[in-house]
């Protein structure tokens, strides 16, 4: 299994899935666009709103994971990948993954106050292909 292989594999994809601990120590699984920046497989940024439950919920307990599939007519590909999820408000992180047609979800723009990021960074993760997986670290 090659990271570059990965990272492209991750690219390609135009849904992920991330995942949170509620109150209760349940996950809570929910489909999310793909990440608007990557660096790596390390660190993902992805935009969603400051007053949605998933944040709280991160707040709480940043333990997550996000996973990316595929799944083709004989083949299917994933990828897990276990870490932290950080909630970010600053002014400089909202900037960095801001796109022009946000205005639709976030009507106040950039400076909206329920506009946040959400900054995912892996540990390890576990890759999955033709009944196969295979556990790898992050550094």
């Amino acid at each position: 299994m090659d990271l570059k292989q990965l990272e492209k594999f991750v690219d390609r994809q135009k849904v992920s899935f991330i995942c949170s601990i509620d109150d209760e120590n349940y996950p809570n699984v929910r489909a999310m666009l793909k990440p608007r920046k990557r660096v790596g497989l390390k660190e993902f940024y992805f935009s969603t709103n400051t007053s949605s439950m998933k944040v709280s919920q991160y707040q709480n307990n940043p333990n997550a994971s996000i996973y990316f599939y595929h799944k083709g007519l004989i083949k299917y590909v994933g990828i897990m990948l276990k870490g932290k999820m950080e909630v970010l408000t600053d002014q400089e992180a909202k900037n960095m993954i801001w796109q022009k047609g946000d205005t639709l979800f976030y009507k106040k723009g950039v400076t909206d106050p329920d506009y946040c990021v959400l900054k995912f960074t892996a540990t390890s993760g576990r890759y999955y292909c033709d009944l196969k997986t295979e556990s790898f670290d992050i550094k």
